[in-house]
């Protein structure tokens, strides 16, 4: 029997998918890479994905796990081969368990992230993961990505919002770390090791959550300011007013809203034109009447100091949603104004606007014209650094200096002491940057790993780690 007999056998003929359009698996997200795969195979339980898994071991086929789909480097497709099977979690969506004692939700992978919200909320409680395509991802998928979002500032990237993980390894074998302690210091972490390899030394099937007690308010202002140092300093002072109440703080180039006003005119902006606009969520526990005093003296000290001209604080869970939505339109502004080429970088938060200001002068001279659209999440470090081609050019065309772009991004990042990858991942679009500026010790353990786990490297093969130097 071939291999894709085998695993109907396994999975049902219904969830071997061989012939047709599967576009939405071999796809990626941003439409940069289209794989040809040899079966999409869709287990329903762990012990089927085991079974799959030793199934492609026998044949010597390479597996590239898939959740939602939703990535944006390129991780989590096909290669162009047609050898290659894609196991998508989509049938594993169980929440196995909520314990309210305890603070947790054991989930399987598929889970998309919306629902794990949602089922946390019914009872009163908070899962604090949250980014724009919630209403898609999974959380195997954020896990394996170690995904941030808007809310890192107080809660944490995905890594530290989980316990446990349940991981079927390259040899079939199922590792049952559905741990819910907080407390468990027996040896290596397999846990954190798993989370953030992007598929490529086991494949996630559950993990055990962390879940927070929900705030008795959450009150959303935003402002506008003159400078990039003004929302650092802005940043200090809400550090100092709000304290662990400072839950999001998000800042927005004038061109980012630019492009929202022009591809989604039906969104309102409160706050007129401005070189920068900052986005500020505080939860408080002692309701919203505390919350808003704490969040108006804040916004009234930054007028007396300078530091903002203008500011608009919602009224209702409607405002907010609003205010919310801008900053999540800016990725589907950008995409609506043509291809563009993206940074998720990190950099140390005092480095930001120096960075900026830095970077954006080189690109203007090297690119006249360019287009920048500066956004991100100014409260733990993460900027969106992307570049848009001069007004009038042809989008498709500027693609040809990605190259050259992204070299200069990433000096600068290497200068500033920051990351080429904050919140994304490597996958495929960042893998030979990562090979030119880890350090050789750095990647040497990380191959090393790699060969421990999966000897015969068929999870996720090509993916995050380059191949070494040849002699």
């Amino acid at each position: 029997m071939s291999l894709p007999e085998r695993l109907r056998v396994v999975v049902g003929a219904a969830n071997v998918l061989t012939e047709g359009d599967l576009s939405a698996w071999e796809v990626d997200w941003r439409k940069r890479y289209r794989g040809h795969a040899l079966a999409v195979v869709r287990p329903a339980s762990t012990d089927e994905v085991a079974a799959v898994v030793r199934l492609c071991a026998e044949h010597g086929t390479a597996i590239v796990a898939q959740g939602g789909n939703t990535g944006l480097v390129g991780g989590s497709g096909p290669d162009a081969t047609g050898t290659q099977i894609v196991l998508s979690t989509a049938r594993l969506d169980r929440i196995r368990a909520i314990d309210t004692a305890n603070l947790t939700m054991t989930a399987e992978a598929g889970c998309v992230l919306q629902r794990v919200q949602e089922a946390a909320a019914r009872e009163g409680l908070l899962f604090a993961l949250s980014l724009a395509a919630e209403g898609s991802c999974t959380i195997g998928g954020n896990l394996a990505t170690n995904a941030g979002g808007t809310q890192v500032l107080r809660y944490g990237n995905a890594r530290e919002q989980c316990l446990g993980l349940e991981v079927v390894t390259a040899a079939g074998e199922i590792w049952h770390g559905l741990s819910a302690l907080r407390k468990d210091n027996t040896g290596y972490d397999l846990r954190d090791l798993v989370i953030g390899s992007e598929g490529t030394l086991g494949i996630i099937t559950a993990a055990t959550l962390k879940l927070h007690p929900r705030p008795a308010a959450m009150l959303t202002a935003m402002a506008s300011l003159k400078t990039l140092e003004a929302a650092a300093a802005l940043l200090s002072l809400a550090h100092a007013r709000l304290g662990p109440g400072l839950t999001g703080f998000e800042v927005m180039n004038a061109f980012s809203l630019e492009l929202v006003r022009k591809h989604f005119a039906q969104l309102r902006q409160p706050l007129g034109s401005a070189s920068w606009t900052v986005l500020i969520e505080q939860s408080d526990t002692e309701g919203e009447s505390h919350g808003a005093a704490a969040l108006e003296g804040l916004l009234g000290t930054a007028l007396e100091r300078g530091l903002i001209h203008d500011t608009a604080l919602a009224s209702s869970l409607e405002q907010a949603n609003a205010m919310w939505h801008l900053r999540e339109a800016i990725p589907l502004a950008q995409a609506a104004e043509g291809p563009n080429i993206k940074h998720d970088i990190a950099l140390p938060v005092s480095a930001v606007s120096a960075f900026v200001a830095s970077t954006d002068a080189a690109l203007e001279r090297t690119f006249p014209g360019i287009r920048l659209v500066d956004f991100g999440h100014l409260g733990d470090g993460n900027l969106h650094y992307n570049v848009q081609c001069p007004e009038g050019a042809d989008a498709k065309e500027f693609l040809r200096h990605e190259a050259e772009i992204n070299a200069l991004v990433y000096d600068a990042v290497d200068a500033f002491a920051g990351s080429i990858s904050a919140e994304h991942g490597i996958g495929s679009l960042k893998r030979e940057h990562l090979a030119a500026r880890k350090s050789p010790v750095a990647l040497a353990m990380m191959r090393s790993i790699k060969r421990a786990l999966d000897p015969a490297g068929v999870l996720n093969p090509g993916r995050v780690l380059p191949p070494p130097a040849t002699p």
